[in-house]
């Protein structure tokens, strides 16, 4: 038996020796306690005792000791068990990531529309990463090709546009400025809405020709003619987060909806090993450009595909003239 007694837990010091009587396992040992008055402690109600010998004997001698002592056996001798750390559930992590604070989003001015009435304006856009803004060239080469495939290099024809995924809204604030009558903006985030598109609309001054839808795309499409109208759009523009939409899925159910008619062009960017058709629903594959790690597809009628194979002849033409 280990038996520790600490001056500092009981009015005496104890000396226990021990010995045993007989040879059996099973004999319970002698001990002498000789005790000396401690008039310098502390009294503590409390013994610490300590054991890693299973030998019942010895069990029964250290119940007998704290009996003496007036402890209740039961109690000191129970040895604590080890606990170990409960893992948090899934639950309850998201309430603890739910009540942390979140960094404030702050805006910068670093997009700016490129042509037409609002040429060289600066637009408010996010810091971060959270919403990606079409790249200007890209923008810029979207738009050459639209007012040249409507026969209009100067701007656009007159129409109504529609802001798929319109973060800060720069695609259609381009479209009013170059010449469309109608832009309409589909933005789910409250806080880009609030911060950045509105602000823009106003700066610019085109909030009065714009309308602003802040729900998810899917369930705009869904109730389309109930939110924009019977009515079809003559320019869409698709620029989702790359890894979030399956494109296959979205085109699909653009073509099939009543936003599309026979004469709307469709402006789609999306990321390098995306599959894009070569037709959706009633349009044709104009162009398909690579810029960097990003690429540029536009839908459109017969009639713009066909005119713009007579541009090619014609070119042809002028240089072997």
């Amino acid at each position: 038996m280990a038996l520790s007694s600490s001056t500092t837990l009981s009015p005496f010091t104890v000396n226990i020796t021990t010995e045993f009587l007989g040879s059996s396992s099973t004999s319970l040992p002698r001990s002498n306690f000789i005790s000396r008055p401690c008039t310098n402690r502390r009294p503590s109600p409390l013994i610490v005792l300590s054991s890693k010998s299973g030998d019942r004997a010895w069990n029964e001698a250290k119940r007998q000791l704290m009996e003496q002592y007036g402890f209740d056996p039961d109690v000191a001798l129970t040895e604590p068990t080890r606990k170990g750390k409960k893992k948090k559930s899934s639950t309850e992590l998201q309430e603890a990531s739910q009540a942390e604070p979140k960094p404030k989003r702050t805006t910068h001015k670093l997009l700016q529309v490129l042509g037409g009435k609002a040429r060289r304006m600066k637009l408010l856009s996010p810091k971060g990463m959270d919403v990606r803004p079409m790249m200007e060239v890209v923008k810029g080469a979207a738009f050459d090709i639209l007012q040249a495939a409507g026969g209009c290099p100067a701007s656009l024809r007159p129409g109504r546009w529609l802001d798929l995924y319109s973060g800060t809204g720069s695609v259609g604030i381009e479209a009013i400025s170059r010449g469309c009558s109608e832009v309409h903006f589909v933005e789910m985030d409250p806080w880009v809405v609030s911060e950045v598109l509105r602000p823009n609309l106003e700066w610019t001054g085109f909030l009065d020709v714009s309308v602003i839808h802040a729900v998810r795309v899917e369930k705009f499409i869904e109730r389309a003619e109930k939110l924009a109208g019977k009515e079809p759009f003559d320019y869409i523009s698709v620029t989702p987060p790359y890894t979030q939409v399956d494109y296959s899925v979205l085109m699909d159910q653009i073509s099939n909806s009543a936003l599309v008619g026979e004469n709307t062009f469709i402006v789609v960017e999306y990321a390098t090993r995306t599959d894009m058709l070569d037709s959706c629903g009633c349009l044709l594959k104009i162009t398909d450009r690579r810029f960097g790690r990003t690429h540029l597809a536009i839908y459109g009628p017969k009639w713009a595909q066909k005119k713009k194979k007579l541009e090619k002849s014609l070119r042809g033409v002028a240089v072997d003239l």
